[in-house]
């Protein structure tokens, strides 16, 4: 299906996926499931969970389904990838990681407590494949639909999208949970299960409009009539990564994305535990902190997108990773005994809501921008940006974890988070000024 580049129709529909697939991020990833996830697994002060013959901790075996979750999106994403630019298919790929990841959440409503973890964890993984793996083509789209000029501000748009989307879901949502009886809800654990569910139906319904404008074939690549597809895709991800390496730009960016992403995503994960176990904060007030990062990121994406119209994309990057850089020494120097922390917190919490939204919406445009002019995979190329983020959030845990556990603090495990920043920055100063 030939499209007009630029089409309002279709850059509105591209956005809207966002709208309907971030209530995931928020409600599940960031906000109800964790704390939901952690209560109900402790019975009596007794938190180990016996899970495939083994036990574990119950933070342990969820951090450990989280990483298996994103391995299998970086290990699986590129070959997909690269099999759904060979044959012109990616709107399917993408529509077969929505339903997976929609349908594996609304299932999470039947997960209890220890009886049923094998469904918390098992569908908890499926969803976060979903979520993750949709993305991969969904960010393969905006190169194909926006110019090159449009390109930060549509990415921008998403995001905003998303936030507000996400956002209106969560209030009905915490509304349940915090105020049960104007449902007649009289079980404590429901309205939670019930926010997982409605998760689940809203990613469908409002994926449905992306769904039916989206084009599925927008070079009209004639899928050829032999197998193999599995080898083909080992070929083409082959072919496409000895080609990246021509484009010295390209790599300087990934690896600079890498690193940022590492610091980044870490502290979004691991903010709620910070916030809980070094402040003291109570889980009201955590996800008070998480929503106002939600907000503060509509002002993010669409404010930096703005500015690097004036200034170029890549000195709006590193004035993002210097605020990231001020944020990680000011949470550094929190003190849980200071009358004012809830305060210093939540407005920590402004400023990653600010640089989160603005890093994540700049890195997809600056990306796509830098992407070969002739080229016809940008699934396969988005699945190596994909790939590295993912590893990042891997590492960048587990680095968290491992430094907290050595230090006994998790405030050293952070500053170590600012050295990421800085060399992020740095080497995004290598990058020509050829596209901005």
């Amino acid at each position: 299906m030939k499209i007009k580049k630029g089409d309002k129709k279709i850059i509105r529909a591209w956005a809207f996926y966002d709208w309907a697939n971030s209530a995931y991020a928020l409600v599940i990833s960031s906000a109800i499931f964790p704390i939901f996830f952690q209560n109900v697994t402790n019975k009596d002060g007794n938190d180990t969970l016996h899970f495939l013959g083994h036990s574990f901790k119950n933070t342990e075996l969820y951090s450990y389904a989280l990483a298996f979750s994103f391995l299998m999106v970086a290990l699986l994403s590129p070959i997909l990838s690269s099999i759904a630019d060979y044959s012109g298919n990616k709107k399917s790929f993408m529509k077969f990681y929505t339903y997976l990841g929609a349908i594996s959440t609304a299932i999470l409503f039947f997960f209890k407590g220890p009886e049923t973890v094998w469904i918390g964890i098992t569908f908890s993984i499926l969803g976060s494949i979903g979520f993750w793996g949709s993305l991969v083509f969904y960010n393969a789209y905006l190169p194909e639909i926006a110019h090159e000029e449009q390109q930060d501000k549509v990415s921008a748009m998403g995001f905003a999208f998303g936030y507000v989307g996400s956002v209106l879901l969560m209030l009905f949502n915490l509304s349940m949970i915090l105020k049960p009886d104007w449902y007649s809800i009289s079980d404590p654990g429901l309205p939670a299960r019930i926010s997982f569910l409605s998760v689940g139906i809203w990613w469908i319904v409002f994926s449905q409009y992306t769904f039916k404008v989206l084009p599925n074939n927008v070079y009209e690549v004639k899928p050829p009539k032999r197998k193999g597809y599995l080898l083909i895709g080992f070929k083409e991800l082959w072919r496409v990564f000895k080609e990246l390496f021509n484009y010295k730009n390209l790599v300087f960016f990934l690896i600079s994305f890498f690193l940022y992403s590492f610091a980044a995503q870490t502290i979004f994960y691991v903010a709620g535990l910070f916030g809980s176990k070094e402040l003291g904060l109570a889980s009201g007030k955590l996800i008070t902190t998480i929503l106002v990062i939600q907000l503060v990121g509509i002002v993010g994406a669409l404010g930096f997108s703005r500015i690097s119209r004036i200034i170029g994309n890549i000195k709006a990057l590193q004035v993002i990773l210097f605020i990231w850089i001020g944020i990680t020494i000011s949470a550094y120097y929190l003190n849980k005994n200071n009358p004012n922390v809830e305060y210093q917190f939540y407005t920590l919490g402004a400023f990653v809501g600010l640089v989160m939204g603005s890093i994540q919406a700049l890195s997809r445009s600056t990306y796509s921008k830098m992407l070969p002019e002739n080229t016809h995979k940008h699934a396969t190329y988005f699945s190596f940006y994909d790939f590295l983020e993912k590893i990042a959030i891997v590492l960048g845990t587990f680095a968290f974890g491992l430094l907290e556990a050595l230090t006994g603090s998790m405030k050293s495990a952070l500053l170590l988070m600012t050295v990421f920043f800085f060399l992020g920055m740095l080497i995004l100063g290598f990058i020509k000024r050829k596209k901005s």
